[in-house]
């Protein structure tokens, strides 16, 4: 049995591994980049070692570094995960040299499977149907393209993820796709290396799971669609697929039971097919490691495959037998990436001001999030995988869309409200769908999107911004209000009080009065609504009812002035003009007094308390000039230089607004 195991991997795939191993007795080694200090699977490792600063070359990619933690470490095992190096013949390589075992297939497989062109060669060696393509150089190419006719798939010989990766409709355009193919390849696998392929015009994707120990034992674990991709690109998988039939199952099964005893296969892995209209199969590829999606088939199997991965690598005989083995419910993956659906989906890091999970018994969540949440640029955009599961497909897909409505991310963009979207579009619900699904309605999914914000009472977002407690004040108590419920929620608060707020470029001023234990009303643009609340401190929640009508938000505050608000995967930004920057003592920036000199301005809506100068004063730089107090509390006001007090335009008690003029300097003479 395996008793030490490096992790050469990072994020949610390397805490998943983690748990099982612990569950096992197997203690843990993870290896992390100075920028995965504070990460949850730094953490979650019995040890952690680092392995270099933020340079993929340097760290998770760097095979010497990873091998001599392992080996100073005393590890007798390591798992590669997914990506980085787990489909690297050289880490196999490197492990066996140093006498580790390594959790996965042998090296060949790994250079056989990893070149899509031998890979097509040796499954159709063994009888599997491939789509008819052409390798070769370019001119081979182009001399044959025709005859396999078109339109056809450029695609890189070595690697995935859609590089190297174009659709071509016609000869003409057939020449610089390859070119730009080729240079895109070798760009990202060191490989350019390209070849094509006949392009199924409304393909299904479907893959299977198979498991094979090292005594020539393999079996599947059925299947596994996933259809919905963007840009090549996974987002959302199922299991089992609606799209097969039982015979198709069989028959596609075997053919991925068959490719793996052809290949001696050891440890998880995946065959990949393409299913065209008329339900015919097609090797696609081989994924030699354990697959993102890997969850949906052990919520629906009931089989732990990171548990039958180590037991294999250890030198177990396979414990499943393929007549044993049942699917049991349905079961839906959505990938929750950090990126930003209205720009294009542009890569969204930064950190996270808030971040809520959903949880339930249908419910699993895969991530990796560790305060402070700091989602980095320097590593893939998917943060966490969602999954659910129910007795039926459409009891799952019920499952899927709440959770995702109430999966709270503030701080970033992600693609939560694109994939509640398609789960919800008709030709997903009626599976009438193609890996062109994406491509063909993300314009329309989005325009709705954006619709159904535009729906959401504009109070709902700024009554939230008003109730919640003010920016690090959570703790701070408000002296006098008694056990008046709303003092222990809200923080600056008073009668008639009128703040300014802004919501997408809109101000917006609210007028807040006739509160009696939980309810306020709140005025805007003339028109009067109450509004009743109950908050939960503990995961930012807030119920809120307007008019009667029941809504439950999300709200944080990143910083001073400003509050996130979500509803329904709906993100709300709101700036309160009214609240106060952290610091109690402002000193204005520094200041040129020339002939007309200068004026001092309020840094915020507030009453005048205290005046500490007058009129033909003289002051030093930072001596207190006046005092204004604001969310109950006093905040000094500092002259920014020697100067002159010219004119005084406020008294103690004064209600001033935000860059109110409270007093005019002069330069010395």
């Amino acid at each position: 049995m395996i008793k030490k195991l490096l992790i050469a991997n990072r994020g949610e795939i390397a805490v998943r591994i983690i748990r099982t191993a612990r569950r096992m007795g197997i203690r843990t080694v993870a290896v992390y980049s100075e920028i995965d200090t504070s990460s949850l699977h730094h953490s979650l490792a019995d040890e952690a070692y680092c392995i270099g600063k933020s340079e993929l070359s340097e760290t998770y990619l760097n095979i010497p570094a990873i091998i001599h933690i392992a080996k100073s470490s005393h590890c007798d095992a390591l798992h590669p995960g997914y990506g980085f190096l787990s489909e690297n013949p050289k880490l196999v390589k490197a492990c066996n040299e140093a006498g580790i075992i390594f959790v996965g297939p042998e090296a060949r497989v790994m250079e056989v499977m990893g070149n899509k062109i031998q890979a097509r060669g040796f499954v159709e060696s063994i009888g599997v149907p491939v789509t008819r393509g052409i390798s070769g150089d370019t001119a081979a190419i182009l001399s044959q393209a025709e005859a396999i006719g078109f339109p056809v798939l450029v695609k890189a010989a070595g690697g995935g993820g859609g590089k190297g990766m174009r659709i071509v409709y016609d000869k003409e355009s057939l020449g610089a796709a390859l070119e730009a193919a080729s240079r895109e390849a070798k760009n990202y696998f060191a490989d350019g290396t390209v070849y094509i392929e006949k392009y199924l015009e409304e393909p299904r994707h479907i893959e299977f799971q198979i498991v094979g120990d090292n005594f020539g034992n393999v079996v599947h674990l059925f299947e596994r669609e996933c259809t919905i991709q963007r840009r090549y690109q996974k987002i959302i998988e199922e299991a089992p697929s609606p799209t097969l039939t039982p015979a198709l199952r069989l028959r596609m099964g075997e053919a991925a039971v068959a490719i793996g005893k052809a290949i001696k296969y050891s440890g998880a892995g995946t065959i990949e097919f393409l299913v065209d209209k008329n339900l015919d199969f097609y090797f696609l590829e081989m994924n030699t490691r354990i697959q993102v999606e890997h969850p949906v088939t052990e919520l629906t199997t009931g089989i732990d495959i990171v548990e039958e991965q180590l037991l294999i690598a250890a030198g177990e005989p396979l414990r499943l037998r393929q007549e044993n083995l049942r699917q049991s419910g349905h079961a839906f993956e959505c990938r929750i990436y950090a990126e930003d659906p209205a720009s294009d989906f542009l890569p969204s890091p930064g950190k996270l001001s808030l971040y809520h999970k959903p949880e339930g018994d249908f419910i699993r969540v895969d991530d990796a999030m560790s305060k402070p949440y700091q989602v980095s640029s320097f590593f893939d955009p998917m943060i966490a995988k969602l999954i659910t599961h129910g007795k039926t497909r459409e009891e799952a897909r019920y499952h899927m869309l709440d959770a995702l409505l109430i999966y709270g991310i503030h701080g970033i963009k992600t693609n939560i409200n694109y994939l509640h979207a398609i789960m919800q579009h008709a030709d997903f619900i009626q599976n009438t769908i193609s890996t062109r699904f994406c491509g063909e309605h993300t314009h329309a999914l989005l325009d709705n999107i954006a619709r159904e914000r535009g729906r959401v009472p504009v109070l709902l977002p700024l009554a939230a911004a008003l109730i919640s407690k003010p920016f690090d004040a959570k703790e701070k108590s408000l002296p006098g209000k008694g056990e008046n419920p709303i003092w222990k929620t809200i923080g600056y608060w008073r009668i008639l009080m009128q703040p300014e707020l802004m919501l997408d470029g809109k101000n917006y001023t609210c007028r807040l009065g006739n509160i009696r234990a939980n309810e306020i009303s709140i005025e805007i643009g003339g028109e009067k609504t109450m509004v009743r609340f109950e908050d939960s401190t503990e995961t930012n929640q807030l119920a809120i009812q307007l008019d009667g009508e029941p809504y439950t938000v999300f709200v944080s505050h990143p910083e001073a002035g400003k509050v996130v608000v979500s509803y329904n995967t709906f993100i709300f930004e709101v700036v309160r003009h009214d609240i106060l920057p952290a610091p109690t003592d402002f000193i204005p920036a520094a200041l040129v007094l020339g002939e007309s000199g200068s004026n001092i301005t309020s840094p915020m809506p507030g009453k005048v308390i205290k005046l500490a100068v007058e009129a033909g004063d003289e002051v030093a730089k930072g001596d207190l000039l006046l005092v204004v107090e604001a969310m109950k509390m006093e905040n000094n006001i500092h002259s920014p230089a020697n100067a002159k007090v010219e004119r005084v335009n406020v008294a103690a008690g004064d209600m001033v607004d935000s860059n109110a003029t409270l007093i005019h300097l002069s330069a010395i003479l």
